[in-house]
């Protein structure tokens, strides 16, 4: 079972959807693997709990 994990900031219901579909179509696509063998994991992560640079994105 094939799985695909993604962080990201933090998306609308609409937006994963989109997103793990066009994943697993892709991904299956290029695998060779069937699309109902795939889990899609979405980790968000708000901006408080993201820095880059020694800066959180919330302070950006």
């Amino acid at each position: 079972m094939p799985v695909i994990t993604v962080e990201s900031g933090l998306l609308s219901k609409e937006q994963k959807r989109d997103l793990a579909q066009a994943l697993t179509r892709t991904a299956g696509a290029i695998m060779k693997v069937p699309e109902q063998a795939f889990t899609v994991l979405i980790k968000e992560n708000p901006p408080d709990n993201v820095g880059v640079g020694g800066t959180l994105l919330s302070d950006r």
